[in-house]
């Protein structure tokens, strides 16, 4: 099997659980958060939401540069309507990266930095597996913040509380 089919099947795989998630952010609650040192509420949403449409400069771009001017920057949304959108638009530029892409460009290197200090320097195959772990990390955060604002949890995995068992 090729990398770009297993990717492209990973995403797939994981595009209801995600928009879910996503659609249940309760609006109104952009500042909201559990803890004084954890990202808002509307912070994380955008990330998760946006995360997918990361796989698009891993594949067409050869590097970030967080210091560099126009640099990638998560940007809260004002509804849930607009996080659902993002998302959407996210996963259509992450297909078609991956869909126009090769196996062997996915084996070249990919570099993350913050001006000269570089983060990151691994084979974009790497970078992409690794995308879909932080997503995951980042979709487990917010349904505890959905839990904890009171939204419906969705199913993930498995049933959630909100959605009943077998």
């Amino acid at each position: 099997m090729k990398l770009t089919d297993m990717f492209l099947a990973e995403l797939e795989r994981e595009v209801a659980a995600t928009r879910n998630s996503v659609a249940r952010v309760p609006e109104g609650k952009n500042d909201w958060k559990p803890h004084e040192k954890s990202m808002p509420l509307g912070y994380l949403a955008a990330l998760v939401a946006t995360m997918p449409g990361w796989i698009d400069a891993i594949v067409n771009q050869d590097e970030i540069d967080f210091k560099a001017p126009h640099s990638y920057q998560t940007k809260e949304f004002g509804s849930t309507r607009e996080l659902v959108d993002a998302f959407d638009r996210s996963m259509e530029k992450a297909r078609k990266a991956l869909a126009g892409t090769t196996d062997e460009h996915l084996m070249t290197k990919w570099r993350l930095r913050a001006g000269e200090h570089i983060i990151s320097e691994q084979p974009r195959y790497i970078v992409i597996q690794d995308n879909f772990t932080h997503l995951a990390h980042h979709r487990g955060q917010l349904t505890v913040y959905l839990r904890l604002t009171g939204a419906l949890v969705p199913s993930i995995y498995g049933p959630s509380a909100d959605e009943g068992k077998f």
